[in-house]
């Protein structure tokens, strides 16, 4: 069989079809957010490089298992926070590479590094010297939660109560200069609802075109909650429209097929890959996602489905390969008139369960989730009666088209 060529970063990536393996480098971090769902993060437990090396020979030796017989990967790195792990990083990824190549393994043209940092060391020598030498094959995520007081208020560094926004905003544009189509994710508690317009609005005016936004899964909300989140996300539709704001930044609050009626029989997956994905951490365990960690627990035991020594158990990971919609979803949900959209945490579905069981969903989200769909509701009839009075849906329309062809 004839060696594959080295390309060029341009065509690496096969959207969707892709294995997620999550390397959790470390439980440290300098940040002590107060939404954060990893609840046991400590400074001791650091992957060590002979349990990475393991772990990368273990999936590389079975390229064609039916756990791994992806047409692409992702190596994804987490902690805490990834980058106190620079130097296992890059010695990893260095590793990945030149393995891929000698085995001619078939993802060496279709790999991705994906990462997701608070963005306060991510202009050191050592950070920068990573990201120049896998730029073609790298994902990089700083999260920004909005303006000062929004980040400010939930963001923190550990041990104080100082807000790590200004730390953050210094290296945000060297962040959009090397990775300007990346996005930000923006996390929503109870406490923070009131400055979401504005601090949407703010990311758009530092130059982030995408901001993903999420409320937290988790038992969090309170009377009222959700018609303040439609409140502020009607006033962000206003803004976004009245200022032409639509032509050029998304909010992933934003979704034209949010919040429609669902066929039971055709559109019966589950709403993450838990289980497809795997999660390995300083001690080589394996794990269906990151969530089912015992650090990502507040009240179960860590659900590990194997090790680099023994490898893959299928009878742990049999019962994630059986979830979808139904199975874990009440009668009156899969009913919804507005379920499309209306998302879930396996892994807080797994740790807000009566019983040990991964079949029974959470649904603390469910009146944020409807008062979203009434606010999307409204952008998106605002906005086509705009453009319907300037004559200009039909090319909207196409231009959707045609960005849809080129992420495709």
């Amino acid at each position: 069989m004839d060696p594959l060529p080295i390309k060029s970063g341009d065509n690496v990536w096969k959207d969707g079809m892709a294995k997620d393996i999550t390397f959790i480098v470390t439980k440290d971090c300098q940040l002590a957010c107060k939404y954060c769902y990893l609840v046991g993060k400590n400074s001791k437990e650091r992957m060590p490089w002979s349990v990475a090396k393991q772990a990368i020979d273990y999936i590389l030796d079975r390229e064609y298992d039916s756990n791994f017989n992806y047409e692409s990967v992702v190596f994804d790195f987490i902690g805490g926070e990834p980058f106190l792990e620079i130097d296992l990083i890059d010695k990893v990824c260095d590793y990945i590479k030149t393995e891929l190549f000698r085995r001619n393994h078939h993802w060496f043209n279709s790999y991705r590094f994906s990462l997701a940092t608070n963005g306060l060391n991510y202009n050191s020598s050592k950070v920068q010297n990573f990201i120049k030498k896998n730029l073609s094959h790298l994902s990089l995520m700083i999260t920004i939660d909005g303006t000062q007081v929004l980040h400010d208020m939930n963001r923190i560094y550990k041990h104080s109560e100082k807000g790590s926004y200004n730390d953050v905003l210094k290296n945000v544009p060297l962040w959009l200069s090397q990775f300007p189509t990346h996005g930000t994710k923006v996390t929503i508690s109870h406490s923070n609802i009131p400055y979401i317009h504005e601090s949407v609005l703010h990311l758009f005016s530092l130059g982030i075109h995408e901001v993903n936004i999420n409320c937290v899964f988790e038992n969090v909300w309170q009377e009222g909650d959700d018609i303040l989140l439609e409140e502020q996300l009607m006033k962000l539709a206003d803004s976004i429209i009245d200022e032409g704001l639509y032509q050029d930044y998304t909010c992933s609050f934003f979704y034209e097929h949010l919040g429609k009626p669902m066929d039971k029989t055709l559109e019966n997956q589950n709403w993450c890959g838990a289980g497809k994905m795997l999660s390995i951490d300083a001690s080589g365990n394996f794990y269906p996602c990151t969530r089912f960690a015992q650090y990502s627990l507040r009240d179960k035991e860590a659900w590990i489905i194997g090790n680099i020594h023994e490898g893959l158990d299928p009878n742990k990971l049999r019962p994630f390969l059986t979830l979808d919609r139904c199975t874990q979803s009440t009668q009156k949900c899969q009913e919804c008139e507005v379920a499309s959209g209306c998302a879930w945490c396996q892994g807080e579905n797994f740790d807000a369960a009566k019983t040990h069981t991964v079949f029974e969903r959470a649904t603390a989200i469910c009146k944020m989730h409807k008062a979203r769909v009434r606010a999307n509701n409204y952008y998106w009839n605002k906005l086509y009666r705009k453009l319907e009075m300037e004559g200009k849906r039909e090319e909207f329309e196409a231009n959707k088209k045609n960005v849809k062809s080129e992420i495709c």
